[in-house]
């Protein structure tokens, strides 16, 4: 256990240890009684014209519930530790259990069984992640798009090429968990403490290939290259998969962790008589800006200083039920090309550990629900995103280009004929077109109407050259596949639907801490293996 003091207010340049001086202030302890202690947490409240560095400290005593008791302030409390799961289930298991897609979700449920004895067998679309790399950047450099390692598939899933953003809504134990981990394969400190944390999907890559190397080492195996193409079942149970080579694999229980842009895992499920729901997501565009200038506009005069990460925001409005807001925001970024078909063009954002290009960019997405869609057929609201993607791909002269227009000429439903201070950042190159005759109406009135509020919000947000490059479609899976309260598939017992792919998650940690829950969904019926 541990008491985390949190919201200490101290001017711009206190240290680490003014942080720790003033919790015990606040708590009325001694440092004389201190076992340990660490910064929890660290921002800075940039509001009132003013810029203050706000902490949450870690401090462990040997009295703590003593000091709890005498301090009934909202901003301490008791921390218990991020505990490891362990097994309690007596089934026995006639094979290991599977674990189909190899991102977040599939990564931590199979990492948590192999420390359990589980010997999980892990089957991913894509290549590892030296294959992948190469595979990424032959595609970026103008080359062929490679349909089982992309952006989209192969180890670490979607969020290997992202900002590798740890924050999340959820509140749930298992986040310190994962965040834990990540720390263990390679993570620094210095990133976890941020209040709004991210690793840099350089580093990302290293973490998840050396958990991958715990998991083998520990019994486990994986194939890659390698969907799943069919579940075997008998009287509604789990007894198999078939592979995309033929061959089949023995098991009693699979996590389906396959990501949000498997289409067409998600059309073999719908065969097989697995239950699929359409789900909201959102769709909109990539907007890029100058980091100096959102650094200017959240610093003020502090803009510059080399105490301060490069700035990041979160923007949101709502109007009429439905919201418009920056999604996946990428500090020192870069726009990626993130398709994963053919004949399709899709955006995303990247950036690396050091955040030091020179534009920032976020999605500005605007809500879709299944009433928008053009049926209630379960997988609509794939076709919804497909049908972007490819007419982009028309309007790019039926090549990967990115579509580029200035939020200005956006504005003005016409072409832009150049750049101005922001030079777009997608890799493949880009062309110039009108955003309003690919995104549906709704989506395009909604950012006119948000980006005016965003500019309010944050100075020069909504300037003549901000530069949009479109589309932006995978912001979230388009389905959500029901469970039961053990996470079985309400049609196929052992089936797990887990994490983003399944509609139950969105973003690294909540992908992972939904994994970790997989796994222990297996560990509470099934005994270990060895």
């Amino acid at each position: 256990m541990s008491i985390i003091v949190s919201d200490i207010r101290l001017p711009f340049g206190s240290s680490d240890n003014d942080a720790v001086t003033e919790a015990l202030k606040l708590l009325k302890a001694s440092a004389s009684l201190l076992s340990f202690s660490d910064i929890h947490k660290v921002s800075y409240d940039l509001r009132h014209g003013k810029t203050t560095k706000v902490f949450s400290v870690e401090l462990e005593f040997e009295n703590e519930e003593q000091i709890i008791k005498r301090n009934d302030s909202p901003n301490v409390k008791l921390r218990a530790k991020a505990a490891m799961p362990s097994p309690c289930g007596q089934t026995g298991l006639n094979a290991p259990p599977a674990v189909i897609g190899f991102g977040p979700a599939g990564l931590f449920a199979a990492l948590i069984l192999a420390r359990n004895g589980y010997r999980p067998v892990i089957f991913e679309r894509g290549g590892a992640m030296p294959e992948r790399d190469r595979s990424v950047d032959r595609f970026f450099g103008g080359g062929r798009l490679d349909l089982s390692s992309n952006i989209q598939f192969g180890e670490g899933g979607a969020g290997t090429y992202s900002d590798g953003k740890l924050t999340t809504r959820i509140n749930d134990a298992r986040c310190q968990l994962v965040l834990d981990i990540l720390r263990d394969f390679g993570a620094e400190r210095e990133m976890l403490v941020k209040a709004k944390p991210h690793i840099g999907t350089d580093r990302l890559k290293s973490i998840v290939t050396a958990i991958r190397e715990e998991i083998i080492l520990l019994g486990g195996s994986v194939h890659f290259l390698n969907p799943i193409r069919e579940f075997k079942s008998r009287n509604g149970r789990l007894t198999g998969l078939i592979d995309s080579f033929g061959e089949y694999h023995e098991t009693d229980v699979a996590v389906l962790a396959i990501g949000h842009s498997a289409r067409d895992t998600f059309e073999m499920l719908l065969k097989s008589g697995i239950t699929l729901i359409p789900k909201p997501f959102s769709v909109g565009v990539r907007a890029e800006h100058l980091q100096s200038d959102i650094d200017a506009a959240l610093y003020n005069s502090y803009a510059g200083s080399d105490m301060l990460p490069p700035g990041e925001y979160s923007l949101a409005r709502r109007e009429g039920g439905r919201g418009c807001y920056s999604f996946c925001m990428c500090p020192g970024g870069y726009v990626v090309a993130a398709a994963s078909e053919e004949g399709g063009i899709a955006t995303n954002g990247m950036s690396f550990h050091s955040r030091s290009g020179v534009n920032s960019n976020a999605a500005i997405c605007v809500s879709v629900e299944p009433s928008d869609f053009d049926s209630m057929h379960p997988l609509a609201g794939i076709e919804f995103q497909r049908k972007i993607e490819r007419a982009a791909f028309a309007a790019a002269g039926e090549c990967d280009k990115g579509i580029v227009q200035l939020y200005g000429d956006f504005l003005q439903n016409r072409p832009s004929s150049g750049t101005g201070r922001v030079q777009p950042t997608y890799p493949r190159g880009f062309g110039f077109y009108d955003i309003n005759r690919l995104l549906p109406e709704f989506v395009c009135r909604m950012i006119k109407d948000s980006m005016p509020y965003f500019g309010r919000r944050l100075r020069g947000f909504d300037a003549y050259d901000t530069v949009f490059t479109a589309p932006e479609t995978r912001t979230s899976s388009p389905v959500r596949i029901p469970r039961n309260v053990n996470m079985m598939s309400e049609d196929l017992y052992g089936l797990i639907p887990c994490g983003e792919g399944a509609g139950y998650a969105g973003g690294i940690v909540s992908a992972a801490v939904d994994g970790i829950r997989a796994a222990e969904a297996i560990m509470n019926i099934y005994a270990p293996l060895r």
